[in-house]
């Protein structure tokens, strides 16, 4: 008897050390996006390792947020952020949904907006839940219901819709449907053992106002089912509803060619769009629903697309050409690094491009937004 004791014990402890952890992240189950974003807000507010004096501007970014469209919306969509990011990725975006008539509504992902620490116990249910919730308060407000999602939430966007046939379109942006890298699979082992895949930086925080810069390994794990989720769905099921999906030839995070090659089988719809930005394979450059625009422009210094570079516009404040935030870690030399943030002339790329004589930063906003949101606006009024 007294040999099954302790590691009932052991097992008690565990669990009840689980749900002290699991009762670390924001508040679910509310009955209203009013009410989720305001419990959301306040948790950040009390939870939040804030990185400047503003902190309202910072909490906005790092919470759930919503734009109404001038009069009553013909279609609503939830949109979903990435692994380590926050619903601010979306800010460029946004508004210009809500003027082609949509409600638009953002989501914080749990182990989100506070501080990296606090992805250490969360699961990918956990951020399924939070889509679930939303995107049922939201379609029993609007008469079409869409989904849109930057990487990781792109995987959740995608997994909902093909369950839920009630979902009328989607707007997928870099989505991680395939990682760069063939050992995705280790991380869920990997985190049993590390908390963190590599050591905290001599000359970058942590985080920062607007995202994390160094993401716990179960981040990475959960990361990992969203991705395999999505692989599942696309091998056993087409989409016939309208979808824009934006990619780039440099992706350091995606194998975006694996991407745009499953996009035609999957997406069926006649007005379903995919955005290539570089040199598209040649097994896909005659596909009738791709739209290509150069990655490489020397007059402004961008040597490639990153992952996060389509969301933003060229004007926005933090991540524009002009932006106060630019992001020197970079997959480059400390040294490199500290002669960016000291305010060297940069050239712009994906995490890790190395040249001679160049200093890349990271490319953060997209030279082709209008464009973009012009291909969005079509996929949207012809779906």
């Amino acid at each position: 008897m007294r040999t099954l004791i302790a590691p009932l014990l052991l097992v008690f402890s565990l669990a009840l050390l689980g749900c002290q952890q699991r009762a670390q992240m924001a508040p679910t189950g509310q009955a209203s996006f009013a009410d989720y974003q305001q419990q959301t807000r306040e948790w950040v507010s009390g939870h939040r390792a804030f990185q400047n004096l503003d902190k309202q501007t910072e909490l906005t970014w790092n919470t759930p947020q919503e734009w109404r469209p001038v009069g009553t919306p013909r279609k609503g969509i939830l949109l979903i952020h990435g692994l380590g990011d926050s619903p601010g990725s979306f800010i460029d975006i946004a508004p210009r949904l809500a003027r082609q008539g949509f409600l638009v509504r953002t989501v914080l992902l749990a182990g989100h907006g506070t501080r990296p620490a606090d992805m250490l116990n969360v699961s990918v249910d956990d951020w399924r839940r939070v889509v679930r919730e939303q995107a049922q308060i939201l379609s029993r407000e609007v008469p079409e219901l869409w989904l849109g999602g930057f990487s990781t939430g792109a995987n959740l966007a995608l997994e909902y819709a093909m369950q839920h046939p009630d979902v009328d379109g989607m707007l997928l942006f870099s989505p991680a449907f395939k990682s760069s890298t063939d050992y995705d699979f280790l991380a869920p082992a990997a985190s049993l053992f590390r908390d963190w895949l590599r050591p905290p930086s001599q000359v970058f925080p942590q985080q920062i106002a607007t995202r994390y810069l160094r993401v716990p390994t179960n981040g990475f794990a959960q990361f990992y089912y969203t991705s395999a989720a999505a692989q599942n769905l696309i091998a056993r099921k087409q989409w016939d509803k309208p979808v824009l999906m934006v990619l780039t030839e440099h992706d350091s995070v995606l194998n975006t060619a694996w991407i745009l090659n499953h996009f035609d089988a999957t997406f069926t719809h006649p007005a379903s769009r995919v955005i290539w930005y570089g040199t598209p394979p040649v097994q896909a450059a005659g596909l009738s629903r791709l739209r290509v625009r150069s990655d490489n422009l020397p007059e402004e210094r961008i040597s490639q697309f990153s992952h996060m570079s389509v969301l933003f516009a060229p004007d926005n404040p933090l991540y524009g050409r002009k932006g106060t935030l630019p992001l020197c870690s970079n997959g480059q030399t400390e040294a490199a690094a500290q002669r960016c943030l000291q305010g060297e002339e940069v050239w712009y790329s994906d995490w890790g491009l190395l040249e001679e004589n160049k200093i890349h930063a990271r490319l953060t906003w997209n030279p082709w937004f209008d464009w973009q949101a012009a291909v969005m606006n079509e996929v949207v009024e012809q779906g």
